[in-house]
């Protein structure tokens, strides 16, 4: 077994060492264990096979529901089931998030260590702006849901979900579409409908859709500002249209839907800002790459350590080296998370340069521990209780779920399937 995290967090398809897993790992027997009953849960719903609509909101804080009036999150989570919040897994950006979802392996684990990273190995950066970047297949370690379920002959679909328009280990989902953000949600929803009323051989069983908002908002103007809150409400209206039309379908009533978002949103101003070229001049060999607010820092030899110091000294900045990283936030082990990490505190902003006027707004990539960053997790359909509502739980477990409910053999993950199985109704 190759122990080289360098050469087996690039390239590894979804072949991880379990003794590199963050929480902690199972004795081998209880591993052989655990994925013996999974198979033996797939195989019993075989015979009762499930479609899933997995929708997700970019940027949908945890409380928005508390914030304004969301009556179809509200309806949903009285048919099925609501967590009371969905952690994000570290850092809490969009692309490492859905793609956790996707894979059930936290960032460090998958390879997408933030929306901006450098691969020293590759010699190359990865950027969500950047296209050849973003579409390059080898910065996409894991095995999606999407790839999981076609090895067993499950068909796919999917509107936009992060990796789904790369060629992941040669795939695509059976139906896909390049991004194009200014295709509107309404157009998504008919979609989705057109693909669910497919001649069954053509079917998808897997239906996976992404709206890039309240994010983009959420941004702009904070997760308080009554603009804000107003998109919510429109998106919850969205979300109801999709989610009655699915109801009204044939066989509407064995599909199971979902809707997750990626992370939450905390508030941010100007006069909590770190600007980092104030301290690391720009002239010295140090790479920094990420966004606000959380950086990662690659640099060679004494380099690490003089800016590592004076980093170490900043008011409203968490510092570390890889090893140093709180356990909890499962983050280090990769080498694209370079030399050093940079995290913001609560409610503090980090940015490259100082800005040229002030600002409010908010941003998100914060300490998982931090509620700010909390999303949500709402589900409906044959397989769940009704008027339940689940403990927070971080998002390494839907890809389990996910599996279980396909009725698939679910790849090695981060995610733990008991986590979640209080949610589902009892088998008979």
């Amino acid at each position: 077994m190759n122990t080289n995290l360098k050469n087996s967090s690039l390239k590894h398809s979804g072949q991880f060492q379990w003794f590199q897993r963050c929480p902690s790992v199972p004795e081998i027997f209880m591993l052989i264990t655990i994925l013996s009953l999974h198979f033996i849960v797939a195989a019993a719903q075989s015979d009762n096979p499930q479609t899933v609509v997995i929708l997700s909101l970019d940027g949908f804080r945890w409380d928005y529901p508390a914030k304004t009036n969301t009556p179809n999150l509200d309806l949903i989570a009285h048919d099925g089931v609501k967590a009371v919040s969905l952690m994000p897994s570290f850092p809490s950006k969009t692309f490492p998030n859905h793609y956790t979802i996707a894979t059930g392996l936290v960032p460090d684990h998958h390879g997408l260590v933030n929306n901006i990273f450098m691969d020293k190995a590759m010699g190359k950066s990865f950027a969500i702006n950047d296209k050849q970047a973003r579409f390059n297949p080898d910065f996409y370690g894991g095995e999606p849901i999407w790839i999981t379920a076609q090895k067993q002959g499950v068909r796919t679909a999917s509107f936009f979900w992060v990796g789904t328009d790369v060629a992941i280990q040669g795939k695509h989902p059976d139906y896909w579409k390049m991004y194009d953000g200014n295709i509107p949600f309404i157009q998504r929803i008919d979609t989705i409908l057109k693909w669910l009323t497919l001649p069954e051989p053509l079917r998808p069983r897997l239906i996976m859709a992404y709206y890039h908002e309240p994010d983009g908002i959420g941004h702009e103007f904070g997760p308080d500002d009554p603009k804000t809150l107003r998109l919510v409400q429109e998106l919850d209206s969205l979300t109801g249209i999709l989610y009655k039309r699915i109801r009204k379908l044939p066989g509407g009533n064995n599909i199971n839907f979902m809707v997750v978002s990626d992370h939450g949103m905390g508030a941010i101003n100007s006069e909590k800002n770190n600007a980092l070229r104030d301290y690391i001049p720009e002239h010295w060999p140090v790479r920094i790459e990420g966004g606000n607010p959380n950086f990662n820092v690659y640099a060679e030899g004494k380099w690490v350590d003089s800016a590592y110091q004076i980093l170490k000294k900043i008011t409203g900045l968490k510092v570390w080296k890889p090893s140093e990283i709180p356990q909890h936030l499962c983050y280090g082990t990769n080498p694209r998370v370079g030399d050093i990490v940079i995290v913001a505190d609560s409610a503090w902003s980090v940015t490259m340069n100082k800005p040229k006027r002030n600002f409010k707004g908010g941003t998100h990539g914060y300490d998982i521990h931090n509620t700010d960053v909390h999303a949500i997790f709402y589900a409906s359909g044959p397989a769940f209780r009704q008027n339940y509502i689940h403990p927070t739980f971080q998002n390494i477990h839907i890809y389990p779920l996910l599996a279980h409910l396909l009725g698939i053999f679910p790849a090695s993950t981060d995610g733990d399937l008991k986590q979640v199985t209080d949610m589902l109704k009892p088998q008979p």
